[in-house]
């Protein structure tokens, strides 16, 4: 948590129920946490304020959504659906809110997360919410600012959490192993490599994000869940033919990846979740649309951001699912937004030109929402 930039040192609380309740640390909070163990089903749990610029994103974001937080990408419709918002500090408030989702968002306190397997579930829930909080705030500023009607404690909000924005991400992409790679050990430390390096320049939240290579009629692909800086061990060789079932454990997202593979032949495929790419794939002008309600799976518009197509979808293999909407925009050029969702870019030899057209598609996109702010 501390790597990823999410909390700073000694402002995380972490409780685990083995055979007896343990505590990463001693806190004031410990006590109370405690009971939430007796109260709901958990065996792990997360409690943290936010480093900036989480925290005064999340505290804003509160004010102005008192009872619930309804970020719009992908991973909070999916996977969270909304973040409860509370103003108490008990156990009762934190189980009740617990029991229906998977975070509780606490005014002046921060956030708590739990596992019912392992803490890395409260870690990627955590991570998760970040990110979804941190996409929500600048999305909607732009609209608000564009319309010149931002409130001025979001104003306030904005211009602090700016103040702690992440550098812009280098011009030059790392170097990485050149291909094409002919043994499989070499397209496996290939792809531990790319994963690694989406996660440091912070390219996707969490663990969500996956990678593939294609050889010989294989598609070498990570596991569903599984952690792009921690792949060795969790690589599927899938046979594009469907021979093998191996395809069972692989990325919720393999389908997507076959078809891209499949129609455009290209050896690489990497998919990201780098957040102004995101942020930007929400802006859209379109006022009292009929899709409104579904754009992000059936918005009839191509949209770009200067070359960068941006499409509709969601995981699956049905008539808007990303193995239909995404393999076209692929064909029209080496990278594509999909809508709240994240990024997917080809190469035709190694992950060189993968993760130089994610790098290029996030600096672009961070470059026009600032560009889109200072022209109003």
């Amino acid at each position: 948590m501390i790597r990823a930039g999410l909390v700073a040192p000694g402002d995380v609380v972490i409780g685990a129920q083995d055979d007896e309740l343990l505590w990463n640390r001693q806190a004031a909070a410990c006590g109370e946490l405690a009971r939430v163990f007796e109260l709901i089903s958990i065996n792990s749990l997360i409690h943290a304020m936010p480093r900036e610029p989480y925290r005064t994103i999340i505290e804003y974001l509160m004010a102005a959504h008192p009872e619930a937080i309804r970020p719009r990408d992908t991973e909070t419709r999916t996977f969270l659906h909304e973040l409860p918002v509370s103003n108490e500090f008990t156990a009762e408030s934190i189980a009740r809110n617990l029991s229906r989702r998977k975070c509780v968002l606490i005014a002046g306190k921060g956030l708590v997360t739990y596992g019912t397997v392992s803490p890395e579930q409260a870690f990627v829930v955590f991570s998760s919410v970040c990110f979804a909080c941190y996409v929500k705030f600048f999305s909607d500023y732009l609209p608000a600012i564009r319309a010149k009607a931002a409130p001025e404690p979001l104003q306030r909000a904005y211009v602090q959490a700016c103040r702690f924005l992440d550098e812009p991400l280098p011009a030059q992409a790392p170097r990485l192993a050149h291909g094409p790679f002919e043994q499989e050990d070499a397209v496996l430390a290939a792809m531990d490599a790319a994963g690694k390096a989406t996660v440091e320049l912070k390219l996707v939240d969490s663990y969500f994000g996956n990678v593939s290579y294609r050889q010989d009629g294989i598609l070498y692909i990570s596991q569903t869940t599984s952690s792009m800086d921690e792949l060795p061990g969790y690589i599927d060789p899938c046979s594009l033919e469907g021979t093998t079932c191996t395809a069972i454990t692989a990325s919720s997202e393999y389908k997507a990846h076959r078809e891209i593979s499949n129609r455009l032949g290209c050896r690489t495929i990497l998919h990201g979740h780098p957040r102004f790419a995101v942020i930007m794939s929400l802006d859209c002008g379109e006022e009292q649309c009929v899709h409104s309600h579904e754009c992000y799976k059936a918005c009839p518009k191509t949209r770009y951001i200067n070359d960068i197509p941006i499409v509709c979808g969601e995981v699956g293999t049905g008539p808007f699912g990303l193995c239909n909407t995404v393999p076209p925009a692929l064909e029209r050029a080496p990278g594509a937004i999909v809508y709240g969702h994240g990024v997917f870019t080809v190469g035709f030899s190694d992950f060189n030109e993968t993760f130089a057209e994610l790098l290029r598609i996030e600096r672009t996109c961070r470059e026009a929402f600032f560009s889109t702010i200072s022209d109003v």
